[in-house]
């Protein structure tokens, strides 16, 4: 232990101390003011960033006896997670003071899981890596629940909940397998531990995998392990459900990386078909039940599931543009995610969730710019050029092309084929249907902004692609 392992780890110990600070600040700011912890959450997410960006390190560090590391990767991933959490804490604010649930307690869970994915992120261990997860799944369990008068929210709370047990006993049972034949909790040592000895690569190390793989199906929302998704998308508030649609699922892709590429990556031709099935039954589900779906928040639920397959697919490969394809694909959709539950929060009112299909109907009337910013947003995620959408769905199927599996490349167009559908049926609702509200759009400047900036984000990305990809191929290599 020295003054370069405390360095190392200094954003995750400034999130930690802000966290209390704003805890205890908030105790003294009533309702009226709530306001005043908005903002300190803000400026402590923007001292986090300044130390991510300073601390940034040159090479890949491991400290704290090897169960943390420091890498680019997690620079990357970190800076990411930081930054869609405070777009998240932007769009939320005015929904949650129009619906009288605007209380500290979302903006001090909302950062006490950003905590979580800094550790699931920078984790070099499977107990770490545990802490990490759970830290992040019991904000999660609690933000579902945070508006108590809501029977929706508590019941989807309490479903998050109960399989999230599951899904948690599941890998840490799988965990406690591998450590049993490998004797060690730390990726390097996992992954050394199975290069000297090929015994190992059999039956009870298998045994194992399958149980964490479940952890990390859950984690991802992938089929079969999809259950909670769209009932927690559909049943929590709107703001809560993009908490939960953007930046949990970089630390969802870095769970996998750690654990499947670093510690088990000698087990690629075991875990391999693991993966290829659930990403297909991933694919096929989730763009074939979304075009059932009427309220967008449960088909948005789908389509992410749907997007997980691309995700996984291209894991599968095992290759470093592979793994570089998932974290470009990743990167990008959390953009568009971001930005498409930011409308649903724009065209909300008090008392009033705008989530069916039908209520976009004559946004254009309503408003031409936040319609095209959803249009774009729609495209991205279809996959349509120039849109950033189009790029990530690109890189995926080209290192499935590499790796001479074209049956998932096709597979994978067919799939996008019938997302088109759902997401082009928004746009038409826009564009070609009458509205049934006229309300005018309420929301502060500073939210109009960002929502803007996101949307107008997904278009210049596509047009300037290759920075982003070359920095994703940076990272993991």
């Amino acid at each position: 232990m020295n003054w370069m392992t405390y360095i190392a780890a200094l954003p995750e110990m400034t999130i930690l101390a802000l966290i209390c600070v704003v805890l205890v600040a908030d105790l003294f700011v009533d309702d009226e003011h709530r306001v005043v912890t908005f903002w300190m959450s803000m400026a402590a997410l923007g001292i986090t960033l300044w130390s991510l960006l300073a601390t940034a390190p040159d090479a890949r560090i491991v400290i704290f006896s090897g169960s943390y590391v420091s890498d680019p990767l997690s620079q990357v991933l970190k800076i990411a997670a930081t930054g869609f959490v405070a777009i998240s804490f932007l769009y939320a604010r005015d929904y949650l003071r129009a619906n009288d649930i605007h209380k500290g307690e979302y903006y001090v869970l909302g950062m006490i899981g950003l905590l979580g994915m800094m550790i699931m992120i920078s984790a070099n261990s499977m107990l770490t890596m545990y802490l990490g997860m759970e830290t992040l799944a019991l904000s999660q369990y609690t933000l579902v629940a945070i508006d108590r008068n809501n029977v929706t929210s508590a019941e989807s709370a309490m479903k998050y909940f109960v399989l999230g047990a599951i899904a948690s006993g599941a890998l840490l049972y799988g965990i406690s397998w591998i450590y049993g034949v490998t004797g060690s909790l730390e990726f390097d040592r996992i992954a050394a531990a199975i290069a000297l000895d090929p015994q190992l690569n059999s039956l009870p190390l298998w045994f194992g995998l399958a149980f964490v793989i479940v952890g990390i199906g859950f984690k991802f929302g992938a089929v079969p392990f999809h259950m909670w998704l769209p009932d927690v998308y559909h049943g929590a508030r709107t703001p809560v459900t993009l908490y939960i649609a953007s930046a949990p699922k970089l630390a969802a892709l870095a769970l996998t990386l750690r654990i499947l590429v670093d510690a088990l990556g000698g087990l690629h031709d075991v875990w391999a078909d693991m993966i290829m099935v659930i990403a297909v039954l991933s694919l096929l589900v989730g763009n074939i039940v979304a075009i059932a779906q009427t309220n967008i928040k449960r088909m948005l639920a789908y389509s992410t599931i749907a997007h997980v397959g691309f995700i996984l697919l291209a894991i599968f490969c095992g290759t470093d543009e592979g793994n570089a394809a998932a974290l470009f694909y990743t990167l990008t959709y959390v953009v568009a995610a971001a930005g498409s539950f930011g409308i649903i929060i724009l065209l909300s009112r008090r008392g009033y969730e705008a989530e069916n299909l039908a209520d976009f109907k004559g946004l254009n009337a309503r408003s031409p710019w936040f319609a095209l910013m959803m249009m774009f947003l729609m495209l991205s995620l279809t996959g349509i050029p120039p849109f950033i959408g189009f790029f990530g769905k690109l890189n995926v199927i080209g290192v499935v092309l590499d790796g001479n599996y074209v049956g998932l490349a096709v597979l994978m167009v067919v799939a996008s084929v019938i997302g088109a559908y759902y997401y082009l049926r928004v746009i038409w609702y826009m564009y070609f249907e009458e509205a049934e509200d006229q309300a005018v759009l309420q929301s502060s400047a500073d939210t109009r902004l960002v929502l803007s900036l996101n949307g107008v984000a997904v278009l210049a990305l596509g047009i300037m692609p290759g920075w982003l990809w070359v920095l994703c191929l940076q990272v993991i290599g």
